[in-house]
């Protein structure tokens, strides 16, 4: 009788230890069956400590080019440093063989993550991007719903993604330098273009307000996008840093009934407290007070409708997937030509919103 093979861990190289990449990525690779968080890149001392802290199997560079150096050791390279490193830094890894998650946004332009994209598979390499909220409770929820039909025809879909920050925090992300790809349309903005095109195909128009509320504040941080999709849906997305007064998460309106949800997904403030996945049978879970409603006829805050069980988040899928591809060929979660179809909404938002036109793609 043959014994079973138990396949080593593949290797895991992260770029970046700032938010994105000690909240989301490693404590998600580290809980992933199949992956090992080998090295993590960052400059900063007090960063590295942090890594050493957390994983203290780790090994810590501090440069890309170390990494690079030691491509052979590495099974993948996972990308979450600042926004306008994502191009050279992902066209390196391509070039030293090796497979590529990027976090959103993969590019500042469609063009350039098609160019990544092409690149990827003359090198027959994975390059995948970290579209995260794919899996948040509420988003994983509404598609339950549509596949069963519960609110027939879906006529409108407005997501948004709002704050009550009423001065700038500062740093690359608030940066008016356009090399830096700061700012809300290209940071939130990334997610709810995505989930919407997810849902509901591609879009054939785009119309857009941006604004620069806050006092100090250097790029946008009040954008409304209005989607018309190829299909007939219309989608207004909202991401605000500018927002005293929250509205519901998804407002979903069909012919049949509508889905309301309010509140975030948990799993963003479970990793930001330490929580990691696998810890409790409970990831991903909330409470029934959170539930959303769907109904009709009536608000579902004065009891419109009925409550509906939201389902667990499941960041942690992203990265199993992402295992699955590289070990058995699955289907990479998020391709780069999907997160290219992103920005070319985003790109027109853009143009819309300085022009006051409405864009056809």
């Amino acid at each position: 009788m043959t014994g079973r093979t138990t396949r080593p861990p593949l290797r895991v190289g992260l770029v970046g230890y700032g938010l994105a990449g000690s909240v989301f990525h490693a404590p998600l690779i580290a809980a992933t069956e199949g992956l090992a968080l080998d090295t993590v890149v960052t400059s900063n001392p007090e960063r590295q400590d942090q890594a050493r802290a957390e994983f203290p199997d780790v090994r810590v560079a501090a440069s890309p080019d170390e990494l690079l150096d030691r491509a052979a050791e590495l099974d993948l390279i996972v990308i979450a440093s600042p926004n306008k490193t994502h191009v050279p830094l992902a066209t390196a890894a391509l070039k030293a063989g090796l497979p590529v998650v990027v976090d959103k946004p993969i590019a500042g332009t469609a063009a350039e993550a098609r160019e990544l994209a092409a690149l990827a598979e003359q090198h027959g390499l994975l390059l995948s991007v970290f579209q995260n909220r794919r899996w948040d409770n509420d988003f994983l929820t509404l598609r339950k719903l549509l596949a069963e039909g519960e609110l027939g025809e879906v006529w409108r879909f407005e997501s948004r993604f709002e704050r009550w920050r009423p001065r700038p925090k500062g740093g690359w992300r608030e940066s008016g330098d356009p090399a830096e790809i700061g700012g809300l349309l290209y940071d939130l903005g990334s997610h709810v273009v995505d989930q919407a095109l997810t849902l509901f195909g591609p879009a054939a128009t785009v119309y857009a307000e941006s604004d620069i509320r806050r006092p100090g504040a250097e790029t946008d941080d009040d954008t409304f996008i209005a989607l018309t999709h190829a299909n007939g849906v219309r989608s207004h997305l909202y991401v605000s840093a500018t927002t005293a007064q929250l509205g519901p998460r998804f407002r979903v309106l069909g012919s049949k009934a509508g889905y309301v949800k309010y509140g975030l997904d948990p799993q963003e403030a479970d990793l930001r407290d330490g929580g990691r996945p696998g810890s409790a049978e409970s990831w991903g879970e909330e409470p029934e007070s959170l539930y959303g409603r769907v109904g009709s006829g009536e608000s579902p805050l004065t009891g419109g409708g009925r409550p509906e069980p939201t389902l667990p988040g499941d960041y942690p899928a992203y990265y199993a997937a992402v295992a699955a591809a590289l070990r058995d060929g699955a289907p990479n979660p998020v391709t780069a030509l999907e997160a290219a179809a992103a920005l070319d909404v985003l790109e027109a938002a853009r143009r819309s919103a300085r022009d006051g036109v409405t864009v056809t793609l």
